[in-house]
């Protein structure tokens, strides 16, 4: 017995007990951190914490939808707006493509990286207005005049006139922006898996800040951004860029990015793409997810309905992303918005 009448063996079973506790409760946080990609790889999948519920509770969608000039707009402004956001979607996209389905706008679809480029653009307080292309890709000719007038006419009739003005264009839209900011003032242009074009046009010393984000995968794009972005700053251009590239698949990547698509359907697909080989031994694409019938497999055993499934686009969009050869990426947002940060002009006085 000790002095105070506590043996050694209670006080080291107590010692013991304390410790279990102790383990239980932090073990799950010990193996977050033992098992979690360091900040700095790039490769690792990219988690639901740092794309989706980091702004779930800032912002929601609460979009107006307009039809002008027979071009279907699509718009949202936050409570403090200080800048305008134009985003130019790729060939066969539209305006529907970056916002959720709702009561404002039930044609909307939602898919999955244009929907949090615009929520993040809303939560670090950027008005955003989408507008369909005229055909199935940007054309300059068509849609230039239009694009023009209808930028003009909603930022008067939104009373956003004397705010910085910034564009992202992808692939198609990339090409269009670039194009565009030869008549129209922006800030600061991104440009997503495009080259931009540069070649066919004489980039002024005037010409906006313009930030490149592509994927290395594609070899051939890679090697023409480097030389535009010589070319741009040769000309005094601030010009920069951001690589995207490939990364692994997890068992609930898509569940993570996809609002809707439960965690068992996602656990599922990721085991069937283990299965056939869609997915290598360490779950990285084995192709292009555009050129894989990926579809069949899921349907064989019946992981998708024969029917049409309404996340067919979503997933497809996700493949391609983590294969990174040419897709439309939010993974990116937070450099991209610190770009338009960093460029902003101060907002002028309107009477």
């Amino acid at each position: 017995m000790s002095r105070h009448g506590i043996s050694w063996h209670r006080l080291q079973n107590w010692n013991l007990l304390v410790f279990a506790i102790i383990t239980l409760v932090f073990a799950p946080a010990i193996l977050f951190v033992l098992w979690s990609p360091k900040g700095g790889n790039s490769r690792s999948s990219p988690s639901l914490d740092e794309t989706w519920n980091s702004i779930r509770h800032v912002v929601q969608f609460s979009p107006t939808v307009e039809y002008i000039n027979g071009s279907e707009v699509i718009w949202q402004i936050p409570k403090s707006a200080k800048a305008a956001l134009f985003i130019a979607h790729g060939c066969h996209g539209r305006a529907v493509n970056f916002w959720d389905r709702s009561p404002n706008c039930l044609n909307c679809i939602g898919l999955p990286e244009e929907r949090l480029l615009v929520l993040h653009a809303l939560a670090r307080q950027y008005a955003v207005i989408t507008i369909s292309s005229s055909m199935e890709c940007w054309s300059f000719l068509k849609d230039k005049e239009k694009v023009k007038s209808i930028l003009k006419w909603w930022l008067k009739e939104k009373k956003l006139m004397g705010l910085p003005v910034v564009a992202l264009g992808a692939s198609s839209g990339g090409y269009f922006i670039s194009a565009l900011a030869t008549e129209f003032h922006f800030d600061s242009l991104t440009i997503m898996i495009a080259e931009g074009m540069f070649k066919v046009m004489e980039a002024q010393t005037k010409y906006p800040p313009t930030l490149f984000v592509h994927m290395p995968n594609d070899v051939r794009r890679m090697e023409s951004v480097a030389e535009t972005m010589e070319m741009l700053k040769s000309k005094g251009i601030d010009v920069d860029e951001v690589k995207c590239p490939e990364f692994p698949l997890t068992p609930t990547f898509l569940s993570d990015r996809i609002p809707g698509l439960d965690e068992r359907t996602s656990i599922r697909i990721f085991e069937v793409f283990k299965e056939t080989g869609i997915i290598n031994e360490n779950n990285y694409m084995t192709r292009d997810g555009r050129s894989i019938n990926w579809k069949k497999p899921l349907r064989r055993r019946k992981v998708i309905s024969d029917a049409k499934n309404e996340w067919e686009g979503h997933i497809q969009e996700e493949l391609n992303l983590a294969y990174g050869y040419h897709e439309m990426t939010s993974l990116q947002s937070e450099q991209i918005f610190d770009w338009f940060d960093s460029h902003l002009s101060e907002p002028q006085q309107t009477s």
